[in-house]
């Protein structure tokens, strides 16, 4: 089991009041959206001090319901977004997790306090290699990262409970949709003309699925291949 322990010593004053004014804003959006089970979410990212995550100079940022720029011209999702697509995504204790875009790594470390395994899959090695070492040194057992084209997933540990896309893409990988089981959930953003939106795909049997759309989010795009 992890914990929370490994974050404190990168804590203070600041950064631990920045992070309550976030959870106060994000019940807000929230409960505008008409959202009302955020609670076990907030709780986790109300305990992870996401600065750490951001690039030196960017720590204030972190806190603010925008995304931040990373290494390789990729970001880190605004809170706003994290909380949203886990919350749709309704990840249990049981659940083994594919994320599509390790990025920073805050998307996958909330996950892994909400579920037994998260698999995720980074195709900038600057990226990749950064995630690798956090992952490490916060002794986050259950997080499993891999340098890999996110188009093809990882069938290796197919089939998964539960997939998430960081990164819009122009469609929907049939490969992706092959690695999720009978019931399982994706959630994945897609492009829409000049906008995105988040779709929610629960796959019913093998060619039967059920979906949902989710407006107003903006997201880099999905890439084929690795950069190394």
């Amino acid at each position: 089991m992890i914990t929370f322990e490994g974050f404190f010593k990168m804590e203070s004053n600041i950064t631990i009041g920045l992070r309550r004014n976030m959870i106060d804003e994000l019940v807000g959006h929230l409960s505008g959206f008409g959202i009302s089970h955020y609670e076990k979410v907030l709780q986790i990212m109300g305990q992870i001090p996401r600065h750490i995550f951001a690039p030196i100079g960017f720590e204030r940022m972190a806190y603010e319901i925008a995304p931040v720029l990373i290494d390789e011209d990729q970001t880190m999702s605004s809170p706003l977004t994290v909380a949203l697509q886990t919350i749709v995504l309704n990840p249990q204790p049981t659940d083994k997790i594919l994320e599509i875009g390790t990025g920073s790594g805050y998307q996958a470390s909330v996950l892994s306090f909400l579920c037994k395994e998260v698999y995720t899959l980074e195709r900038h090695k600057i990226l990749h290699e950064k995630s690798k070492s956090f992952f490490k040194e916060m002794k986050m057992k259950n997080v499993f990262p891999f340098l890999k084209d996110g188009f093809e997933g990882l069938a290796a540990q197919a089939p998964f409970d539960k997939i998430i896309i960081t990164c819009g893409a122009d469609f929907v990988p049939d490969t992706l949709l092959s690695q999720l089981k009978k019931g399982g959930e994706m959630i994945i953003p897609l492009n829409d003309s000049d906008t995105n939106y988040m779709k929610r795909i629960i796959k019913l049997n093998k060619n039967e699925y059920y979906e949902e759309r989710f407006d107003g989010f903006q997201f880099v795009p999905m890439l084929k291949g690795i950069n190394f």
